[in-house]
């Protein structure tokens, strides 16, 4: 039996794959875990570049993510078949995890994106944003490197009602964007610690971009996407699909979002069994 690794976005939690785990159940061991300052894990104090190091504190980044999951799949999950799923964020986590899994030899069957995360913000890409922004920059990152404008940010966005708002945006069918999602959502956000995660995300101008990853890894590399995802624009995904050897296929899927595997699992947990039984 193959082992299976589902990896969050951000904001999210492992519970976000209420409606993955039963199906991929059928064929496979499936594992779920929480990022590093999400969900049930710990939420460390955050450290950004340049900001002198506190006792506990993590700079939450892309690698410290990817460490970890590497570093559990070897610890607990025996040595066959290993599918790396992740959704947005999940999907660069699960990406950088795979190289360092390589590295360590023991690479991947495939990995899995779903909505994959373009960053479109990182400062790699900066030149293909609009010259006033661009101009902009600097006083943006100077202002969010503010812990108290993070966590005053934080607790604006961080109440049922905004939760609910930014799922219907992201959920465009409106399929699924239940009370019991809320509060699966919003529960992590009342931790002690909880807007540090957040603040080391929104401080991630530099980091590794799925693009860059996917040109170095060998494993094949499949994705899945919503077309009318507000965030991650298909059009990109298209163009990875063109231009990347190890991209294998690309599905886009009419009318979803940026969560499509919660959206609507009865057309997303088809394609996910199809996949793992081709790897």
């Amino acid at each position: 039996m193959a082992s299976v690794v589902l990896i969050h976005g951000f904001g999210a939690c492992l519970g976000h794959w209420r409606h993955t785990v039963p199906a991929l159940t059928t064929v496979a061991e499936v594992v779920a875990l929480d990022l590093l300052g999400f969900g049930a894990s710990d939420k460390p104090r955050a450290r950004l570049d340049g900001e002198p190091p506190v006792a506990g504190d993590v700079r939450y980044c892309f690698d410290l993510w990817a460490t970890q999951v590497a570093d559990g799949i070897e610890a607990w999950l025996p040595e066959r078949p290993l599918h790396l799923i992740g959704n947005s964020i999940g999907g660069v986590v699960a990406l950088r995890a795979a190289q360092l899994l390589s590295q360590r030899g023991r690479p991947p069957a495939q990995v899995i994106l779903i909505d994959c995360a373009q960053r479109t913000l990182d400062a790699k890409r900066i030149a293909e944003l609009p010259v006033w922004e661009q101009a902009g920059r600097p006083f943006l990152q100077g202002l969010v490197r503010q812990r108290w404008l993070t966590q005053t940010l934080f607790h604006l966005v961080a109440r049922a009602s905004v939760i609910r708002r930014v799922l219907r945006q992201a959920y465009p069918s409106g399929a699924h964007v239940d009370d019991a999602l809320v509060e699966l959502l919003l529960r992590p956000a009342t931790d002690p610690g909880a807007s540090e995660s957040f603040r080391g995300f929104v401080n991630l101008f530099r980091d590794h971009l799925a693009p860059d990853l996917m040109a170095e890894l060998t494993v094949p590399v499949r994705m899945l996407w919503g077309e009318a995802d507000p965030w991650e624009d298909p059009a990109e995904a298209r163009l990875w699909a063109k231009q990347l050897a190890c991209v294998r296929d690309l599905r886009v899927l009419p009318g979803l979002g940026h969560c499509p595997h919660d959206e609507a699992p009865d057309q997303v947990n088809p394609i996910l069994l199809e996949w793992l039984r081709l790897a």
